[in-house]
């Protein structure tokens, strides 16, 4: 599948899909906490970051997250990613070490996918 900006809410089935063929039950997302966008579908974050900024998302606005498919709310959500090491702006992990942040991500992601 190739990568899907996601601007309206998906079903679990089309999130499932995205996880195919690299995936089996977990799939590479990048959001734009700013946007209150997500792409989606890539192998590896860092291929849907560049997608977003050339869409014109703002790199400090971007953060890779990975989906687990078969789980709910915010267990569904694994915040680790390297496009998320910033030592610049503190974030000197590959997780999401800003509660704020994380929290954004999340509503992001609740407003974007359908749940179970």
């Amino acid at each position: 599948m190739e990568i899907t900006l996601v601007d309206k809410p998906m079903t679990r089935e089309q999130v499932k899909a995205a996880a195919s063929p690299y995936y089996k039950e977990v799939v590479k997302v990048v959001v734009d906490i700013e946007k209150k966008i997500m792409a989606i579908g890539g192998e590896m974050h860092a291929d849907e970051e560049k997608f977003l900024l050339e869409y014109g998302s703002k790199q400090e606005d971007l953060w890779g997250i990975n989906i687990f498919t078969d789980l709910d709310g915010p267990d569904m959500i694994e915040f680790d990613s390297i496009i998320n090491v910033r030592p610049r702006t503190g974030n000197r992990s590959r997780g999401v070490e800003d509660a704020a942040i994380r929290e954004r991500i999340v509503e992001v992601v609740g407003s974007l996918l359908q749940p179970n």
